[in-house]
């Protein structure tokens, strides 16, 4: 049936709100738990090790931006989005990460020799990108992403390093993580990579094109898209064959959509030109980015180069020719006409100056909820947090000056809340299901971003 996934959906998400009250914030790039199972820790010393990068692939870039390459780098991997607390000094760490197994906190990597990466060495800094092992050898958590990090070439990985140690010292020490048994023991990490760790460094694909090979790279390797836009199981892991499949991000209840579908991502029928616009800028004239998306464009990629951003684009919207998607089947459940009257009613009131009538909106200030994958995808999580919440894209360089969604969780019901987003989920040729007010109630239970 359709509603199957989306009910299984629905008891996750209402599982996760009820953990955490309206006080809880969490920081908006917080890491999925396929970041989260871990992030570093110790970084301290390894065995002899010879580097496996292919030849070809060390010479693999296509960088022009006016910063620094190793700083361009840097913003692409978004390491200041983990590595720095609120108030505290960027990279200095110390940022905590709740997860499903318990709590973790980025490490320093500023130069300080004491307490961060100063008395580490180039090969040491790959070595631990590349196989996700510390200087010592301990295993790291995977809220580090080297799976997807593994994938980096040794030029990449050095322009980094170099820029990291270019950085002001800071002496902050590492805060220990708070895991809950078994999970404190690292030992574990063995089974879980077996399961769901494959160290290789990226390999461009024969028959693709240089800007195809280009965007795989960054998407695959520093960008680590795939760490929020994959399901996460209850081990904190992804299969290879759900990469990109779209995944609830765990704790923080949004919904990371599904690339390889156009049922969600609706990137089937975007141009390159505003996919490269919406990683950019934020916004483009399809639609903006809003929750923990916000933030890494904020952080990360508002700072690609225009060949980047296109490459990345190219990439993104060949992975739906990953596999097809079945039509979608009949809804199970129709509204009720007097809640659907009921939503209309809101919508005209509280709604259509920005988002017009017919729901085109006034792009890119207000996007278009007509045709809009977000308000059509089968789980409502995202238009139900947006409605009760609100949210702004991100401040750019491409979009300064960004309109803002305001928040309606202090003027409407459950009911009203419910109402109002199943109208805009079936209206103007959206296929979306509708919303209990049960399914409002769970988002106004959960966290918000800071």
């Amino acid at each position: 049936m359709r509603h199957a996934r989306t009910n299984a959906l629905r008891k996750r998400v209402e599982g996760h709100a009820r953990t955490s009250s309206m006080r809880e914030r969490v920081r908006g790039h917080a890491p999925s738990v396929l970041h989260v199972l871990a992030l570093a820790l110790g970084f301290f010393g390894l065995p002899a090790w010879s580097d496996p990068t292919p030849a070809a692939a060390q010479g693999f870039h296509a960088v022009d931006s006016p910063m620094p390459r190793g700083e361009y780098l840097a913003h692409l991997g978004d390491c200041v989005a983990c590595h720095s607390k609120h108030g505290g000094v960027p990279f200095a760490g110390g940022f905590p990460m709740p997860t499903p197994f318990g709590t973790l906190y980025s490490p320093n990597i500023t130069p300080d020799r004491a307490t961060g990466i100063g008395a580490w060495t180039s090969t040491e800094f790959y070595q631990m990108l590349h196989t996700g092992r510390s200087r010592d050898g301990t295993l790291l958590y995977p809220a580090m992403p080297f799976p997807a990090y593994t994938q980096v070439t040794r030029e990449d990985s050095d322009a980094l390093f170099e820029y990291l140690m270019s950085l002001k010292p800071v002496n902050q020490p590492n805060r220990q993580n708070e895991l809950r048994f078994p999970y404190n023991n690292r030992s574990l990490m063995f089974g879980w990579r077996v399961l769901y760790f494959k160290e290789g460094t990226f390999v461009p694909v024969k028959g693709r094109s240089a800007q195809f090979n280009r965007g795989a790279y960054l998407v695959q390797g520093l960008g680590h898209c795939a760490s929020c836009h994959s399901p996460i199981n209850a081990l904190g892991g992804s299969a290879d064959d759900s990469a990109f499949a779209g995944g609830l991000i765990p704790l923080q209840n949004w919904y990371a959509p599904s690339l390889t579908s156009n049922q969600e991502s609706g990137l089937g029928s975007w141009s390159v030109t505003d996919i490269a616009a919406l990683l950019k800028g934020g916004a483009s004239m399809r639609g903006a980015v809003y929750g923990p998306m916000a933030e890494v464009t904020h952080n990360s990629l508002q700072y690609l180069t225009s060949d980047d951003a296109t490459a990345m684009s190219v990439y993104l919207k060949s992975l739906l020719e990953l596999k097809p998607v079945p039509a979608r089947a009949p809804l199970d459940t129709r509204p009720s006409a007097d809640m659907l009257a009921s939503g209309r009613t809101l919508y005209e009131a509280r709604c259509a100056s920005c988002h017009r009538s017919d729901g085109q909106g006034m792009p890119p200030a207000y996007p278009p909820l007509a045709g809009n994958p977000s308000i059509d995808m089968e789980l409502s999580v995202n238009p139900l947090r947006m409605v009760l919440n609100g949210g702004y894209p991100p401040q750019t360089a491409e979009n300064p000056r960004p309109y803002g969604m305001p928040p309606f969780a202090q003027v409407l019901s459950d009911q009203e809340v419910a109402a109002v987003v199943t109208y805009i989920r079936m209206s103007w040729g959206n296929h979306g299901s509708p919303v209990t007010p049960r399914d409002a109630n769970a988002m106004r239970m959960a966290p918000l971003l800071d």
